[in-house]
């Protein structure tokens, strides 16, 4: 490429169609991809029932995940997980919490914002990550147990990973958002994106996990989610996205897949991608939007991560004491608690037993096999975020 931007910088001269089209081009080759059940629209589809058996052994583990890693980074990036939840039950429990958020939000009235579509034509609830984990702990812990949802999470960003979440559901006659990247630079503007290197426009997707998990069904006509798969792969795309003739190829060459209630897609942020249209007259399309950013970088959303380890606790007592596997367990504990040590006060916060300081997930680990009570939890928790606070001179 050639533009006038600084060497190792990037900027609208070097947003071409032509190179975008190309790219797009590509065709997914399901012989690429051994533990994927189809190739639909160019995207890969997954079977649910089979990856939880191949991830039942750390071997076959690490296989999956480096396949859903390579299926996101230099394959479609895109992934459907057909069947991630197994049981419908969990996921209308989860449904029904967020219908009560919603409603109790409406009564409460406000100014409702979004990000790429108009503010107030849908129901939106941020944070709902904390907001589920406070109003109802044992929801929490049976839907974030899952281990296709943690699964990704480790393939593309490595253990420590943390989970946020929106939900958002598309009233009918919702219109279709614009075409877009996601966090990071997805949020920039494109002045604010040009100035930042090329090499972060590479880094900044692999910091961040989109995914959304389908809460009912989504046939085409509720407007599931449009993408252009293989679209990651253009460099310049976080400059480009907003460009009239990028928006127009998109509208016209885009894909959608219609999901089923369980069903969940994970998909690298650079795709170009934007939720579609719900044309019904009496469908609410709700998907649980899910953003999991690397240990390495920051979340979106501000969450107290402490008050949902203290409330959660007991769900995650009483699956022990039930029987559920480790497994299960630890995935509840990567969603809900800080699972890096940094930053702190390392004065207050030393790291005794190792390079670093415990994390607020091994707190809570223990907390779990040791049988704490809340109480105790919640001191030792609060301990740990006096040990994390600055001390300024007198």
């Amino acid at each position: 490429m050639t533009s006038d931007a600084a060497p190792g910088y990037l900027s609208a001269d070097d947003c071409r169609l032509a190179d975008l089209i190309d790219l797009v081009s590509q065709k997914t080759d399901l012989a690429d991809y051994p533990y994927a059940a189809a190739v639909e629209q160019n995207m890969l589809i997954y079977d649910g029932a089979r990856l939880r058996k191949e991830l039942s052994g750390p071997a076959g583990r690490l296989r999956v995940e480096a396949e859903l890693a390579r299926a996101l980074l230099g394959g479609p990036g895109i992934v459907v997980l057909a069947g991630a939840f197994d049981d419908p039950w969990v996921v209308d429990r989860a449904t029904r919490q967020f219908e009560a958020i919603i409603a109790a939000q409406r009564a409460a009235g406000g100014a409702a914002g979004d990000h790429f579509a108009a503010a107030g034509q849908n129901d939106r609830i941020w944070n709902a990550l904390e907001k589920l984990a406070l109003r109802a702990p044992e929801v929490f812990a049976d839907y974030y147990a899952n281990n296709l949802i943690a699964a990704v999470c480790r393939a593309w960003l490595g253990p420590g990973y943390q989970v946020t979440s929106q939900v958002n559901v598309v009233n009918p006659g919702g219109a279709a958002q614009s075409a877009h990247r996601d966090y990071h630079l997805g949020f920039a503007s494109d002045t604010q994106a040009a100035r930042f290197p090329a090499h972060v426009h590479r880094l900044s997707p692999v910091l961040t996990l989109q995914g959304a998990v389908a809460h009912t069904d989504m046939p085409p006509e509720t407007g599931p989610t449009m993408y252009l798969p293989h679209s990651h792969k253009y460099l310049p795309g976080y400059l480009a996205w907003r460009r009239p003739e990028f928006r127009e190829y998109f509208e016209a060459h885009h894909v959608q897949l219609p999901l089923r209630k369980g069903d969940a897609v994970f998909f690298n942020p650079a795709v170009f991608h934007a939720a579609g249209a719900n044309r019904t007259a009496g469908v609410r399309r709700m998907a649980n939007l899910l953003q999991v950013s690397s240990a390495f970088g920051r979340a979106m959303e501000a969450i107290d991560r402490a008050a949902m380890s203290a409330a959660v606790s007991s769900a995650l007592q009483a699956m022990a004491d039930d029987g559920a596997s480790p497994a299960a367990i630890a995935n509840v504990i990567a969603a809900c608690a800080e699972g890096y040590p940094f930053p702190t006060n390392l004065d207050l916060d030393q790291p005794i037993d190792g390079l670093a300081p415990p994390t607020q997930a091994d707190i809570l680990g223990v907390a779990v096999a040791e049988g704490w009570s809340r109480q105790q939890l919640e001191t030792e928790l609060g301990a740990r975020s006096a040990r994390r606070q600055t001390r300024t001179a007198s």
